[in-house]
Order: structure tokens, then sequence, then C-alpha cells
């Protein structure tokens, strides 16, 4: 019998850069363990460029992506999550997607890449530090032990504890520490 296969579904406002960036990468890191999603509360209906070409640059499979409605997720029909994360940032003063519903919520908030000005190299180290986070992140949750995912309260607390992690000041952005 294979492990149950756990349903995480990013949300941002756009879901055009953040979210999307969490979605690619834990997908092509994930193999069967998880089944992921994004969406946003008000999607832009494009991936941003500079999304796709971070993700390219790193061999992300990028096939499939799109900008789409959290409503296709909050349908009758709609399969159930077990976790939702949240990766607006509510520091910025920006509107974060309010969620209901029978599932883990978690917030990793971090800078939206796509509100960076200034040149085409500003945007693109906007998206690369950004990605960055988002692995940084991802790691620490594919690290957690199977254990975890059984026991609601220990699982909400290191959700919380990963909105905090930061790729190490002394790695290559792969590695992570936590901070806060």
């Amino acid at each position: 019998m294979s492990p149950h296969r756990h349903r995480v579904l990013f949300l941002c406002t756009g879901n055009s850069a953040r979210s999307v960036l969490a979605e690619a990468t834990l997908r092509a890191w994930a193999g069967a363990r998880f089944e992921v999603f994004s969406a946003g509360s008000q999607p832009t209906g494009r991936i941003n460029p500079f999304a796709l070409a971070q993700l390219e640059a790193e061999g992300i499979p990028t096939t499939g992506l799109r900008s789409k409605s959290w409503d296709e997720f909050a349908t009758a029909g709609a399969a159930p999550m077990d976790l939702v994360v949240t990766v607006c940032d509510a520091a910025a003063a920006e509107t974060c997607p309010v969620v209901f519903g029978d599932f883990l919520r978690a917030h990793w908030g971090l800078p939206d890449p796509a509100a960076v000005e200034g040149s085409d190299d500003d945007k693109r180290e906007a998206f690369r530090q950004a990605h960055r986070i988002v692995k940084a992140r991802l790691l620490a949750l594919l690290a957690l032990p199977a254990q975890t995912w059984n026991d609601c309260a220990a699982l909400k607390e290191a959700l919380d504890r990963i909105g905090f992690v930061q790729p190490g000041d002394d790695d290559d952005g792969d590695g992570a520490t936590t901070h806060g």
C-alpha cells in the first residue's frame, strides 16, 4: 500500500509568481508524496515571464502552469486539500486570501517579486531571491518526518516554523536555516 499523497494548495493574490514558484518546485521535487496546486484570489490570468524564466533556469518543468482562481478548488466536486499555504506578504500591506475549510493552513509570506520595479536584471534578481526562499521552505517541508503528518498539532507547529525559514547565508541557496 502506498503512503497517502498530501494535497497542497499554494495561494497568493495574483497566482503569477510566488505561488507558481512553490507549486512547480514542490511538484518537481516531491515525486509521488504530494499533489501540488496553486491559485489566486485575484488571478492575473498569466504566469509572470520572470517566474517562468527562473524555473526554467533551474530545470524545473513549467508545462501546464497557469494562473487560476481559487474558486476552482472550492467547488462541491473539488478534491479536498490537506494543506493550504498562503505566500503573500502581509507585512507589505498586501491583501492575503482568507481561506476556510477542513485542512491545515500555514502562512509563508514573502515579498512579491512581480512588484519589483527597475531593470530586467533587478526583476530577475528579485525572482531568484524569492525562489531561494521558496526552495528553503520546501526543503524544510520535505524534511518533515512522515509521522508528523499524523499529529495535527505538531504538523501545524512545524508548518508555522517553516514560514520563517530563510536560505542559509553560507550556502548555495538550497540549504535552509531558521530565523525568527
